[in-house]
């Protein structure tokens, strides 16, 4: 907080404070009018423009999955035409997808990287990120996918978070961090463990069966 000696001072500070932040007062009171007397105008433009980006959305994404790769380039000026919004968004997770299946890691890459650090959305970034950091890791960028699952923090994920590490460390040869990483994803889905990370724990697990016994020297 800053303290003024004297009336002049003050009125100095203001002129200071109305160069910095007068003209956007200006323009908030200005939204506030087209607010009173246009939103409904406003939420009809609203409207059209997100009807307008679901059928732009469904027919790349048609074109993607009828064509394959040769669609890669068009749902890629998709995604940064649509930059910053849903639709744009999901577009780039199709394509990674489809990246992926062709191989094309490096694209798979790039388009969730962008959705995770600039997404639209707060639940479509952690799906990005994770997804992320598996591609990654088959690329062999351990210590890349290390970071992106050390920044997913939110609880709803710790399952899928620990899973996904374990596969880091099962790539990097060392089984029981794997395992331990494995086991702290079943206890965070509780009775919900899926049929491919119960094989996991299974191949890496010791079996209970399995009883060494020490013969006694002749």
């Amino acid at each position: 907080m800053e303290i003024y000696n004297n009336d002049e001072q003050q009125a100095e500070a203001i002129k200071e404070w109305w160069k910095e932040n007068g003209k956007a007062i200006l323009v908030g009171a200005t939204l506030g009018l087209v607010g009173m007397f246009g939103w409904r105008y406003f939420n009809e433009y609203r409207q059209g423009q997100m009807e307008q980006g679901a059928i732009a959305y469904e027919a790349i994404i048609k074109q993607l999955d009828a064509d394959h790769e040769k669609a890669f380039a068009p749902v890629a000026a998709f995604v940064k035409e649509h930059s910053g919004d849903s639709y744009g968004d999901l577009a780039a997770l199709q394509l990674a997808a489809a990246a992926v299946k062709a191989g094309k890691l490096d694209l798979a890459v790039e388009q969730l990287q962008q959705v995770a650090d600039k997404g639209n959305s707060d639940a479509v970034k952690p799906v990005a990120a994770i997804r992320l950091a598996r591609v990654l890791i088959e690329q062999g960028k351990f210590e890349e996918a290390g970071k992106r699952l050390d920044g997913l923090k939110q609880e709803s994920y710790l399952a899928i978070v620990a899973e996904v590490r374990g596969d880091l460390f099962t790539k990097q040869g060392d089984k029981s961090k794997a395992l331990a990483a494995y086991q702290q994803a079943a206890t965070a889905s509780g009775d919900k463990v899926g049929p491919e990370l119960q094989m996991k724990l299974d191949e890496l697990a010791v079996p209970k069966s399995v009883v060494t016994e020490e013969k006694p020297n002749a």
